[in-house]
């Protein structure tokens, strides 16, 4: 039961993720376009977004634009600071961009918010010490 709890936890990160980076790209998200993001079926993304509504994670307009509540933001800023910074930092180790990404999303879901701040820590200073030494 522990793992389907957190399967769909995972699957809620994503979700809102991905509502994230569309809400930078484009003037509005609609679910067809969080289903054409992940390629899902338009079910699919009707379900999950009832989810989320009723977590309080989404609003969505009488137009159908999703909008992130507060929660909602603050939750999928932290995840995809997580993408970010070890898909970066596998990049940065010499791993393939698609793979670091890839291996990434399976990454920022199951590390504990103690040890993601050490190896936050360290990756920046990693990084930040490499970019000072290539000057």
């Amino acid at each position: 039961m522990n793992y389907i709890r957190h399967k769909s936890e995972e699957s809620i990160e994503d979700y809102l993720e991905t509502i994230l980076i569309l809400s930078r790209r484009l003037p509005a998200v609609r679910s067809i376009d969080v289903a054409n993001e992940l390629n899902f079926s338009k079910p699919s993304i009707s379900v999950a977004m009832k989810n989320l509504k009723t977590r309080r994670y989404i609003t969505m307009s009488e137009e159908g634009y999703i909008l992130l509540t507060n929660e909602g933001r603050k939750l999928a800023e932290n995840i995809y600071e997580r993408h970010t910074l070890l898909t970066d930092w596998l990049v940065h180790l010499g791993v393939d961009p698609r793979i670091a990404a890839s291996d990434a999303c399976k990454m920022e879901h199951d590390i504990t918010p103690e040890s993601y701040e050490a190896m936050k820590k360290c990756i920046l200073s990693l990084l930040k010490t490499d970019k000072s030494e290539s000057k």
